[in-house]
């Protein structure tokens, strides 16, 4: 009996979950990550995917896009709206709104700030009665095992103020850390450049004397040097001054390369024995968003709590046609952030992670990625019966077409298949890689195999969805890859891929000189998981059908990144989310002056063409219209007939919602997603308990057999003992 009453205990103690007791009813948004924790959450160095829910959570920049609007539309965020450029010419003359752009020298954005935001607390504003800094002249000794921002006794805050854009700006000139829109943002921003070579001097002289290995480098205080180009003429101004005629740089400004850096921050975590304890920008922010990190466990967990200090925004009012039936303007005019408190767990595997779904366990598998409800759709097109399963438990998995990309990438810096050192020599990698296009299915892989990862063949670097793209019109078929049969896209023959391939100097895959087969490396961007491996699998097969054998080097994400930032690698996978709605934001990708070596930009191909480059620079300065669409057409043939990218596909984009999370609307742009959610913790208590109810017939037949194991003991323990008890009146034995 006692054994049985200890496991109908355990029963009702029984519980899958893998939060503590009670976390359910909480304000909480549960998601995951993968692999290892966000490389750079500092806001100078941070352009990975996986680091924007807690980015965009933290940071704000000047503007952002209104949640629910396609088209998408650009707002006020920490401005007061979004600012006019007026233009002046050489001689600082102002121009007409509409002068032609060889006249203007400079476009000038004088951005307005609200008053009153407020900063996270955190120990850098932390002051004493005095009005003394607490904590900037700290010594190794009495920064000690502190590893947390929260392990200091006091906190404090201060108010926004334009001179914090202008330090955030003049940071991308730093030599301390990774600034890939540096190259960018010195080729518009005025004097961005040279500062960028005084700070390099000036550093040198900082770091003098110190091993370069030394975790302690002297704060590099960036209010010393003015920056001509972003200024504050007021306390609540920034003033950009911008070479030219640029009409897309309001769109950086709606990103996290754009937020605020307090000085105060740099000086607190540049102090000895604060890089060695992880206590840094790059993985504690310090922001103004409603959102702020208070818990950071290496490749395990974070957790982010809301902002005491945020002023809160309120919820969107308007939005597409569509919008009000599936519930989306609901809170209309309600405070954000709706939740508290955005916990992110580590589960390294797709399988698990919708395991957890399916159980409850993640409102949303992960906040940043718009293909888990790709995966989940495919699910349920694959059986009736999971189907059902889904729409019972009242799943969401809104979908839409936006603009992103996958493609395979050639290094152009890679002797085999990149630009070649001689005439000839270009003109042989160039048919290798067109042969190697054609040979690649995407209609295959994309459309029909990997219908979890599913989207639309790629023509060129230029998405569906935005100006001057041809994409999924006859017009946009590549003429390299495809040919055109009843207006509709058809794969070159493997065929004309073979001939190319000989053309190449590679007959069959081997070396026409030396007779070797074609060996080529494909450095891949995630361990080789289960779910991995056949994709990886699949790619090799397709360069299979030429004869040429295909080395797969798969890695972890940060690895891929220490790789291809050293311009190690030869054949990649890669892919790019929208920073803003324009072309120049993919056409920016094969430009070559932003090469990710030895520029630090985002040319991962390392592509390099002068006359592409020529109408690169072109196309930057023309509003939409006629003209920049003939510039467009013409850069997409060049790169169509180079080659530096296997085009890819476009992904479906698609969310997974559990039906007690609110607001879920699908987007590339919109970064700053989670103030948006809202949770039912009540609903959420009650479909956990009804998904995931103890088995107990298993654990009744344990203690039945238990309890027949104890009776068989015992019974066989009372037979012993009769059988050797002595009787009371037994004879002595025989001597």
């Amino acid at each position: 009996m006692r054994i049985a009453l200890a496991l109908s205990l355990l029963l009702a103690a029984c519980n899958n979950s893998p939060y503590p007791d009670g976390a359910a009813a909480t304000n909480t948004i549960f998601n995951s990550f993968d692999e290892r924790s966000p490389r750079y959450l500092d806001p100078t160095a941070s352009y990975s995917n996986p680091e924007t829910p807690y980015t965009y959570s933290a940071y704000e920049p000047m503007y952002a896009y209104h949640y629910l609007k396609r088209p998408y539309e650009l707002i006020p965020k920490t401005a007061e709206a979004v600012a006019k450029p007026h233009y002046v010419d050489k001689a600082g003359q102002p121009l007409p709104d509409d002068a032609p752009p060889e006249q203007i020298a400079e476009s000038i954005y004088d951005v307005h700030l609200k008053k009153g935001i407020l900063y996270a607390p955190h120990p850098a504003f932390a002051k004493n009665d005095k009005g003394e800094y607490l904590y900037h002249h700290l010594t190794r000794e009495q920064v000690g095992d502190k590893r947390s921002p929260w392990d200091f006794e006091k906190q404090g805050t201060r108010e926004l103020v334009a001179e914090d854009y202008v330090y955030a700006f003049k940071r991308h000139a730093t030599t301390r850390i990774e600034a890939p829109i540096y190259a960018i943002f010195s080729e518009y921003v005025l004097g961005l450049k040279e500062y960028g070579e005084l700070i390099k001097a000036e550093d040198a002289k900082l770091l003098k004397g110190l091993p370069e290995s030394s975790p302690d480098k002297p704060f590099l205080d960036f209010r010393r040097w003015p920056l001509a180009g972003v200024t504050a003429p007021d306390k609540y101004t920034v003033r950009f001054r911008i070479k030219g005629k640029y009409p897309q740089w309001k769109y950086w400004l709606a990103m996290t390369f754009s937020s605020p850096v307090p000085w105060e921050a740099d000086a607190f975590y540049a102090q000895p024995g604060m890089n060695a304890n992880g206590l840094s920008l790059v993985k504690w922010p310090v922001g103004t968003g409603p959102f702020m990190m208070t818990e950071y466990v290496q490749d395990r967990r974070h957790v982010m709590k809301r902002n005491p200090n945020f002023r809160g925004e309120p919820y969107p009012c308007e939005g597409e046609p569509g919008d009000k039936e599936k519930g989306l303007l609901d809170d209309c005019g309600k405070t954000m952030p709706f939740v508290d408190t955005i916990v992110s767990t580590i589960v390294k595997e797709a399988v698990p992670r919708k395991e957890m779904f399916k159980q409850g366990y993640l409102d949303v598998p992960e906040i940043e990625r718009p293909d888990w409800g790709v995966q989940f759709r495919a699910d349920m097109e694959d059986s009736d019966d999971v189907r059902r399963a889904f729409e019972a438990r009242g799943f969401a998995f809104p979908q839409a077409v936006d603009i992103n990309n996958w493609y395979l990438g050639f290094n152009w810096l890679d002797p085999v298949v990149g630009k070649g050192d001689t005439p000839e020599q270009q003109v042989k990698n160039r048919k290798l890689r067109q042969a190697l296009s054609i040979a690649i299915d995407w209609e295959e892989g994309y459309g029909r195999i990997f219908r979890n990862k599913g989207g639309v063949a790629a023509h060129g670097p230029v998405p569906p969805g935005v100006f001057g793209s041809r994409e999924l019109t006859p017009e946009g078929i590549n003429p390299v890859t495809h040919r055109a049969v009843n207006g509709q896209p058809v794969r070159r023959p493997i065929e004309d891929a073979k001939r190319l391939l000989a053309e190449a100097g590679y007959p069959d895959g081997r070396d026409a000189k030396t007779g070797k087969p074609l060996v080529l490396n494909y450095d891949f961007q995630r361990a080789p998981t289960p779910e991995i491996k056949s994709e990886l699998d699949w790619m090799v097969r397709q360069f299979g059908k030429l004869g040429v054998q295909l080395e797969i080097r798969a890695t972890d994400y940060n690895q891929f990144q220490d790789k291809v930032l050293k311009g190690k690698q030869q054949i990649f996978w890669w892919g790019w989310l929208a920073d803003y709605p324009d072309a120049e934001n993919f056409l920016f990708l094969l430009y070559g002056p932003n090469a990710k070596y030895p520029n630090q930009g985002e040319n991962t191909a390392n592509y390099s063409n002068p006359e592409y480059d020529r109408l690169y620079r072109l196309m930057q300065t023309m509003d939409d219209g006629p003209e920049k669409q003939k510039v467009m057409d013409q850069m997409v043939a060049i790169v169509r007939e180079d080659a530096p990218w296997a085009w890819g596909y476009w992904p479906y984009v698609a969310l997974a919602f559990q039906p007690w999370a609110h607001n879920g609307k699908p987007s590339i742009v919109v970064r700053d997603l989670a103030k948006y959610y809202r949770i039912d913790p009540a609903l959420r208590v009650a479909k956990q308990a009804e998904w995931n109810q103890p088995v107990r017939w298993p654990l009744a037949l344990i203690a039945l057999a238990l309890i027949a194991m104890v009776l068989s003991a015992w019974r066989g323990y009372r037979a012993r003992q009769q059988a050797t008890a002595k009787p009371k009146n037994a004879a002595p034995a025989a001597v």
